[in-house]
């Protein structure tokens, strides 16, 4: 049998499918595995920046964001200090991290659908080319979320 990784990354979009990556995560950790999340919101750029009362809306949504991260992240007894919300380029904030905490695997979701602060099969992609460490990339999307979190497969 496999050893279980020992230090995850797992990269995933909170305001879209982000169980299947999460449970494909804890399928190949263990106990004494370190899991970490971030997000990663992709700057606006329209010349100025634009903004919601006096916050630029990526600051926003990098609060909610976080929000999210930590509810997803408390009943899984990850520590709030390896929950990360990032912007910039989805990729680029991946490997930096990725790097930082000197991660042996990455999980991410890949779907390729276009939109502002989705993870995108382009992303999948870019985070493979350049990385030391090994990717697992789950297809989301087209599927029914019942909203438990189970260690079964997500294999169909």
């Amino acid at each position: 049998m496999m050893t279980p990784y020992k230090k995850v990354l797992v990269a995933i979009d909170v305001f879209t499918e982000y169980k299947p990556v999460l449970l494909r995560a804890l399928q190949v950790t263990d106990k004494d595995s370190e899991i970490y999340l971030i997000y990663v919101s992709e700057p606006f750029y329209f010349g100025e920046t634009l903004a919601l009362g006096s916050e630029p809306i990526e600051l926003t949504g990098s609060k909610e964001a976080r929000k999210v991260l930590i509810e997803i992240a408390e009943p899984l007894d990850i520590p709030e200090n390896q929950v990360f919300v990032e912007i910039g380029r989805p990729a680029t904030e991946i490997h930096s991290k990725a790097n930082e905490i000197e991660a042996d695997l990455i999980v991410m979701g890949t779907h390729g659908r276009h939109g502002v602060q989705l993870m995108l099969g382009s992303t999948a992609n870019a985070v493979l080319h350049g990385v030391s460490c090994d990717v697992l990339a789950v297809r989301v999307g087209g599927e029914t979320i019942d909203g438990s979190l189970t260690t079964q497969s997500t294999d169909g």
